[in-house]
């Protein structure tokens, strides 16, 4: 068996940072998104929570945690 590592304990602190970060933007925002017709703020939140919380930084940070490489 594999000896656990540091990097999956801290990269879920990470990830619950940029989790937390997330939410304040997405609510220092809502007064700009609420006046917008509500498939347009649909749109957003999907593009705003899928390509940035998920598929930028989580799949970068998700590969450090099992492999010790950014790349």
């Amino acid at each position: 068996m594999n000896e656990p590592t540091w990097r999956k304990p801290a990269g879920v602190l990470a990830i619950l940072g940029m989790l937390i970060l997330w939410a304040i933007g997405v609510a220092m925002l809502s007064d700009v998104v609420g006046g917008w017709h509500w498939l347009s703020q649909l749109g957003f939140y999907l593009t705003a929570g899928i390509a940035w919380l998920w598929v930028l930084p989580m799949r970068a940070m998700l590969r450090w945690m099992e492999t010790g490489q950014w790349r």
